[in-house]
């Protein structure tokens, strides 16, 4: 019997140790719990260490809430031994480090909104927590054969915001390509989080011109403020500039 893995992640002890126990009891299922996102790191790769890697991930939508908005897969690792990993950004961190593993997002309620940002971030699913045990089964074992699952109320929502992503991220790429060579290095550094002056000694310019070229980036982007440029940059999927080498040229251009 192929017996599959499966780590449950929530930071609510009594509902991860009890679903963990509901799904023990099937014939062909192993699992175990995880109650917070750096905890989960460090059962994925000792289990790969050891040979036994997870094939499921069910996680907390809401766990480690406090922290907004999407973190990169870097900040996910770097979390310390007590940090908070929202749920999301686990999603994504888990997927870059791990891409075998499929993820399913346990929620409290439905929201369109964060089921498809669970989507983007490598999610194979989104369901209730108060799903039944079959339920959630049907979904585990649905996720390993490719399929993508979602409540039914949630398609259309889900649908929609999908679509709005795509329309977004088409024109913040049309706009970032209105850049020069060099305001794109500029803008990545930017991503980076470098002020000015750092731009200025990384790229070998004066401090003076470094402005221009940001007040420049700045028009042609749309934006008044460096904060509005870096989220503009990430939706066209601009990355930082890469601190410990050289720029570096992905598909033919910065990225």
């Amino acid at each position: 019997m192929v017996r599959i893995r499966v780590l449950v992640v929530d930071d609510h002890r009594i509902f991860a140790e009890s679903l963990a126990a509901a799904l023990a009891a099937e014939p062909d299922v192993d699992v175990s719990a995880a109650g917070s996102g750096p905890a989960a790191l460090r059962s994925l790769e000792r289990a790969v260490a050891e040979g036994r890697r997870y094939d499921v991930l069910l996680v907390d939508a809401d766990l480690g809430d406090t922290l907004p908005g999407i973190r990169s897969a870097a900040s996910v690792h770097d979390a310390g031994e007590d940090g908070l990993v929202d749920g999301i950004s686990l999603v994504a961190g888990v997927r870059s480090a791990q891409p075998h593993v499929r993820i399913v997002v346990l929620a409290e309620k439905d929201d369109a909104r964060r089921a498809a940002l669970a989507l983007q971030a490598g999610a194979s699913g989104w369901v209730a927590k108060d799903c039944s045990l079959s339920r959630l089964l049907t979904v585990i074992r649905g996720v390993l054969r490719e399929e993508t699952h979602l409540p039914p109320a949630l398609l259309t929502g889900v649908l929609r915001e999908l679509t709005a992503a795509r329309k977004h991220r088409t024109e913040s790429e049309r706009l970032v390509e209105s850049l020069t060579p060099r305001e794109r290095e500029v803008l990545r550094c930017m991503v980076a989080g470098l002020g000015r002056k750092a731009v200025a000694e990384r790229l070998f310019l004066s401090p003076h011109t470094v402005r221009t070229h940001m007040q420049n980036v700045l028009g042609k982007l749309g934006v008044h403020s460096t904060l509005a440029a870096v989220a503009l940059a990430r939706r066209a999927g601009v990355g930082p500039v890469d601190l410990a080498g050289d720029v570096v040229e992905r598909g033919g251009q910065l990225a």
